[in-house]
Protein backbone atom coordinates (compact mmCIF):
# COMPACT_ATOMS: atom_id res chain seq x y z
CA UNK A 1 0.00 0.00 0.00
CA UNK A 2 1.88 3.04 -1.22
CA UNK A 3 -0.94 5.47 -0.48
CA UNK A 4 -1.28 6.11 3.30
CA UNK A 5 -4.81 7.40 2.73
CA UNK A 6 -5.86 3.99 1.40
CA UNK A 7 -4.25 2.27 4.38
CA UNK A 8 -6.24 4.45 6.77
CA UNK A 9 -9.49 3.82 4.94
CA UNK A 10 -8.76 0.11 4.66
CA UNK A 11 -8.26 -0.09 8.42
CA UNK A 12 -11.81 1.17 8.88
CA UNK A 13 -10.95 4.51 10.48
CA UNK A 14 -14.09 6.64 10.53
CA UNK A 15 -14.20 10.39 10.52
CA UNK A 16 -16.29 11.17 13.55
CA UNK A 17 -16.17 14.94 13.91
CA UNK A 18 -15.77 18.17 12.01
CA UNK A 19 -13.17 20.89 12.53
CA UNK A 20 -14.07 24.34 11.21
CA UNK A 21 -11.32 26.89 10.61
CA UNK A 22 -11.57 30.42 9.29
CA UNK A 23 -8.51 31.59 7.38
CA UNK A 24 -7.50 34.46 5.12
CA UNK A 25 -8.01 33.72 1.41
CA UNK A 26 -4.26 33.93 0.78
CA UNK A 27 -3.63 31.26 3.42
CA UNK A 28 -6.34 29.02 1.94
CA UNK A 29 -4.83 29.45 -1.52
CA UNK A 30 -1.35 28.60 -0.21
CA UNK A 31 -2.70 25.47 1.49
CA UNK A 32 -4.60 24.49 -1.65
CA UNK A 33 -1.47 24.88 -3.75
CA UNK A 34 0.60 22.75 -1.36
CA UNK A 35 -2.13 20.11 -1.07
CA UNK A 36 -2.49 19.94 -4.83
CA UNK A 37 1.25 19.49 -5.30
CA UNK A 38 1.02 16.40 -3.05
CA UNK A 39 -2.14 15.09 -4.72
CA UNK A 40 -4.19 15.66 -1.59
CA UNK A 41 -7.38 17.50 -0.80
CA UNK A 42 -7.30 20.60 1.39
CA UNK A 43 -8.86 18.64 4.25
CA UNK A 44 -6.37 15.78 3.95
CA UNK A 45 -3.45 18.19 3.85
CA UNK A 46 -4.65 20.24 6.83
CA UNK A 47 -5.50 17.20 8.94
CA UNK A 48 -2.22 15.40 8.23
CA UNK A 49 -0.20 18.57 8.84
CA UNK A 50 -2.00 19.41 12.08
CA UNK A 51 -1.72 15.83 13.34
CA UNK A 52 2.02 15.70 12.58
CA UNK A 53 2.54 19.01 14.39
CA UNK A 54 0.50 17.81 17.37
CA UNK A 55 2.67 14.69 17.65
CA UNK A 56 5.81 16.84 17.49
CA UNK A 57 4.52 19.13 20.26
CA UNK A 58 3.63 16.20 22.52
CA UNK A 59 6.96 14.47 21.90
CA UNK A 60 8.87 17.71 22.55
CA UNK A 61 7.28 17.84 26.00
CA UNK A 62 9.00 14.55 26.75
CA UNK A 63 12.52 15.56 25.72
CA UNK A 64 14.76 17.14 28.33
CA UNK A 65 18.46 17.77 28.92
CA UNK A 66 20.43 17.07 32.11
CA UNK A 67 23.91 17.90 33.32
CA UNK A 68 26.22 14.93 33.98
CA UNK A 69 25.41 14.54 37.69
CA UNK A 70 21.65 14.67 37.16
CA UNK A 71 21.98 12.35 34.18
CA UNK A 72 23.74 9.77 36.37
CA UNK A 73 21.04 10.08 39.04
CA UNK A 74 18.36 9.76 36.35
CA UNK A 75 19.95 6.61 34.92
CA UNK A 76 20.12 5.09 38.40
CA UNK A 77 16.44 5.80 38.88
CA UNK A 78 15.67 4.17 35.51
CA UNK A 79 17.63 1.09 36.54
CA UNK A 80 15.62 0.76 39.75
CA UNK A 81 12.27 -0.86 38.97
CA UNK A 82 9.28 1.02 40.38
CA UNK A 83 7.03 -0.60 42.93
CA UNK A 84 3.86 -2.10 41.49
CA UNK A 85 0.98 0.35 41.67
CA UNK A 86 -2.46 0.25 40.00
CA UNK A 87 -2.13 3.79 38.61
CA UNK A 88 1.26 3.00 37.08
CA UNK A 89 -0.11 -0.19 35.55
CA UNK A 90 -3.04 1.77 34.08
CA UNK A 91 -0.65 4.37 32.66
CA UNK A 92 1.46 1.70 30.97
CA UNK A 93 -1.64 0.24 29.30
CA UNK A 94 -2.73 3.63 27.87
CA UNK A 95 -2.33 4.20 24.16
CA UNK A 96 -0.29 7.33 23.31
CA UNK A 97 -2.39 10.27 22.10
CA UNK A 98 -0.54 10.38 18.78
CA UNK A 99 -1.47 6.81 17.82
CA UNK A 100 -4.69 6.67 15.79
Amino acid sequence: MDDPRRATRAEGVRRETTIHVRAPARTRDLIDQAASSLGKTRSEFILESARARAVDVLLDERLFALDEARHTTFLEALDTPPAAHPRLQALMRRRPAWEP
